[in-house]
């Protein structure tokens, strides 16, 4: 579904967006990779970095998500969309709950409108498990997107375009994380800590970008992709960055969870277990579809995919080693 394709990515500047490029390039053989994206200076920087004498293969537009028009013109000729762009930092999101709500949700409807009009083949929206019984405005957004997405593969008709989600947890050294947070108050000899038992989900972005672009050739279209990842603990982590330095408790912030959710118990009946993820086949029978179910098992009644439940769980050797690379 990569090679010979000619994929897009929105948000294509992010951390995400920047990795994503970086393993189509290296790895796989796209006709062409298209980055669509606001940041002029991100884009040149980017350009830069992938010379069109060496990656002839990449384009790169300024647009955003929230103008339809300028996402019709960037999805010409498109076979594969990955949605990337999005408002997510959470107290951002808070004081601008109108702008994220342009972007998130309102830019995803014009993403669906635009991806069936141009007839592009496959779209795949990135998640969060914050969306999942969502605290903060962030993740109700992100929420809603979801649920658009799902949805989409019934405006449809007679069209060949399929949508699908992926949903992953806290990305390591992605722009804002905590480590970086953590990396920069280390020279001060004190790490505030929120709460110590709190717990994350934690993706490196390369593990992220490998398992978006596997579930681009399983979708069938209204699925959620889950990987299986490790949880961690902030106050490991704050050990594993900084280990000679004191923490400081300072409390959770509001619209923060103590522990995050992947999978809630009301979407156990419609999830599947695999080797490696889950899958959430949609609830409505409209979107009954074949569905490549071998190797799955349905997960037991009341599940529950929980950062603090998780049984594959990191200790402090493993997060130093984890950021060591």
């Amino acid at each position: 579904m990569i090679d010979g394709k000619v994929i897009l990515i929105t948000g294509g500047t992010g951390s995400f967006g920047g990795k994503c490029v970086e393993t189509l390039l290296l790895r796989h053989k796209p006709k062409k990779v298209i980055v669509f994206s606001r940041d002029e200076l991100k884009q040149f920087d980017m350009a830069r970095r992938f010379p069109e004498s060496q990656y002839p293969a990449v384009r790169y537009f300024i647009g955003d998500v929230r103008d339809k028009d300028r996402l019709r013109r960037a999805f010409a000729g498109v076979d594969v969309i990955i949605h990337a762009a999005a408002l997510k930092q959470v107290p951002t999101a808070e004081y601008n709950p109108y702008e994220a709500i342009k972007t998130n949700i309102i830019g995803a409807t014009n993403i669906i409108d635009a991806a069936i009009d141009l007839g592009v083949k496959k779209v795949i929206a990135l998640s969060t498990d914050k969306a999942v019984n969502p605290l903060n405005l962030y993740g109700a957004t992100k929420l809603c997107s979801d649920k658009l997405f799902i949805a989409a593969n019934a405006y449809v008709g007679s069209g060949e375009t399929k949508f699908s989600v992926v949903r992953y947890g806290n990305v390591i050294g992605s722009r804002g994380s905590v480590v970086s947070i953590f990396r920069e108050l280390r020279p001060s000899g004190v790490i505030p800590v929120t709460h110590p038992e709190m717990t994350r989900f934690w993706i490196t972005v390369q593990q992220g970008v490998d398992f978006v672009l596997s579930s681009i050739g399983r979708m069938v279209g209204a699925e959620t992709f889950i990987p299986k990842i490790p949880s961690m603990n902030i106050l490991d982590l704050a050990k594993a960055v900084a280990p000679d330095c004191r923490v400081e408790i300072v409390g959770v912030r509001p619209g923060e969870k103590l522990h995050e959710i992947m999978i809630p118990r009301d979407e156990a009946p419609n999830t599947v277990e695999f080797p490696d993820f889950y899958l959430i086949k949609p609830a409505f029978r409209f979107f009954a579809r074949d569905f490549a179910l071998a190797g799955s098992v349905p997960v037991p009644e009341g599940f529950e995919y929980c950062s603090n439940t998780n049984a594959w769980k990191l200790g402090i050797d493993e997060l130093k080693s984890m950021l060591a690379s």
